[in-house]
């Protein structure tokens, strides 16, 4: 913890959200009362919260619990909201109200300890992109911790954050939505496509909750955003316009500009490069990366510049990308028999991610299974995407009917089949995949009709996988 940290008071503070986030800060924040950074603590759990454990185990630590409301009472110097806690809601809208300041749990994390931060968003491509670049940090001999919506809350590692530690922060829409100070020292946007409406209603809302991890920069840190979509492009040159060093991640096939001092791209021979300040420093060849697909040479090319920036020699740069390994659940290699290969890729959870998966593999060998619980977004950019790179879709779920619709309409030669569940997908996926094709699930999809989350998804097609090419073997 920084002195200024230990300067910071937070007066009587609310808590949002009764769940891994909102006991977390509750907990720490009682654990400032003692030394009188923080009057009292509230926790609001929502309207479907009910006491137990969790509650009893919270106000034996200080905090008073609320439970089966989301209408706030009372008047409040701080209030941290869970992320699920959407800020046009009504839950939101009452506490802010009753507060004087709101914002989140990374941020919270951030005015604790804020030197050597490091924060990454994007729809896509976070985690890998947060944990290639702790680890490139690492291979630079600093110490280096992957946090925030990656699974270990930031808030977690202050209180026994090691001398000179990094934080690499994976931030979401949602984290990011109500912050007002995080100000990392390199700032990276990975791309913005239509995610999360239900929670930030448009567009505008989405990208400007994005846009807010630039927010506090200046000019001696580095803002790495793609060149990949409007949003992105609009975004980079409002950070060049406030005088930020903006390093823009080409899209393939595309040049820097000679004057351009801050970019990344890669080379017409398939080399990774970063320029920084003008210097140019050559990584590894695409082919050296066992993470594939054009959208993984991106997330390579950020974390790469990220690490640059924070002082990893070049050398150990190239060491850390060819040693990064794919990420479970990420285009997750998971099985092989008579010659048909087959790929987790269970967190593509919107239509983005699918169409970014398909670019790893040769088009026309793939067999895609599609589906799951249906987002209600437009699918005309995937469907043509895996009409074009497919050779068979096997679509399934509660979204199963609208995907095959969709992919139907593109006309052309795909085959497209539909099943009922997941199960009974990859029976269809692995009866019509031929030696040298991948079946690769790439769902588009959240997995909530049928799954407790991508994860569990993820492990039960790996578990049916493994079974199924067992009983191959035994016959």
């Amino acid at each position: 913890m920084s002195d200024t940290s230990r300067a910071r008071t937070y007066g009587d503070v609310l808590v949002l959200g009764l769940g891994k986030t909102g006991d977390a800060v509750a907990g720490y924040m009682a654990g400032l009362v003692q030394g009188g950074r923080v009057s009292s603590v509230v926790l609001y759990g929502g309207a479907k919260s009910q006491p137990g454990p969790v509650t009893e185990e919270l106000e034996r630590a200080g905090v008073r619990v609320v439970c089966g409301t989301e209408q706030v009472e009372g008047h409040y110097d701080t209030c941290i909201a869970s992320p699920g806690i959407s800020e046009f809601s009504d839950f939101c809208r009452s506490a802010d109200a009753a507060s004087d300041a709101i914002f989140g749990e990374p941020e919270l994390a951030w005015r604790e300890s804020p030197e050597r931060w490091v924060g990454i968003t994007g729809t896509n491509g976070k985690t890998t992109t947060t944990t290639l670049a702790r680890d490139l940090l690492r291979a630079g001999g600093l110490a280096a911790e992957a946090v925030g919506n990656i699974g270990r809350m930031a808030i977690g590692e202050v209180a026994h954050r090691a001398p000179g530690e990094w934080l690499v922060a994976e931030l979401s829409s949602f984290q990011l939505a109500g912050s007002r100070e995080l100000h990392p020292h390199v700032a990276v946007l990975l791309n913005v496509t239509p995610d999360h409406l239900y929670w930030h209603k448009t567009m505008e809302n989405y990208a400007a909750a994005k846009e807010r991890i630039f927010r506090n920069l200046d000019a001696g840190d580095l803002a790495v955003i793609s060149d990949g979509d409007d949003f992105c492009r609009a975004i980079a040159g409002r950070a060049r316009a406030r005088g930020l060093r903006v390093c823009r991640l080409l899209q393939a096939g595309e040049s820097p500009r000679a004057d351009e001092a801050c970019c990344a791209w890669e080379d017409t021979d398939g080399t990774l490069v970063v320029r920084i300040d003008g210097a140019d420093t050559r990584l590894v060849n695409k082919e050296a990366l066992s993470i594939k697909g054009e959208h993984n040479v991106e997330n390579a090319l950020a974390a790469s510049a990220a690490a640059l920036a924070c002082g990893v020699d070049a050398e150990d740069v190239r060491a850390g990308l060819r040693a990064f390994r794919p990420l479970e659940h990420r285009i997750e290699p998971c099985g092989e028999s008579a010659g048909v290969h087959y790929v987790n890729d269970s967190k593509a959870t919107n239509t983005d991610a699918v169409s970014k998966a398909l670019t790893a593999f040769p088009a026309g060998s793939i067999v895609i299974l599609l589906g799951g619980h249906d987002k209600g977004t437009d699918l005309s950019d995937m469907a043509a995407d895996v009409a074009r790179t497919c050779r068979v879709a096997v679509c399934f779920g509660e979204a199963g009917a609208r995907m095959a619709k969709a992919l139907r309409a593109q006309g052309g030669s795909l085959e497209v089949l539909e099943a009922a569940h997941l199960e009974q997908a990859l029976d269809a996926g692995m009866a019509a995949a031929r030696p040298g094709e991948t079946v690769l699930l790439s769902p588009a999809c959240s997995s909530f009709d049928e799954f407790s989350g991508f994860e569990e998804r993820g492990d039960v097609f790996k578990r049916l996988v493994a079974a199924r090419i067992a009983k191959k073997e035994r016959a």
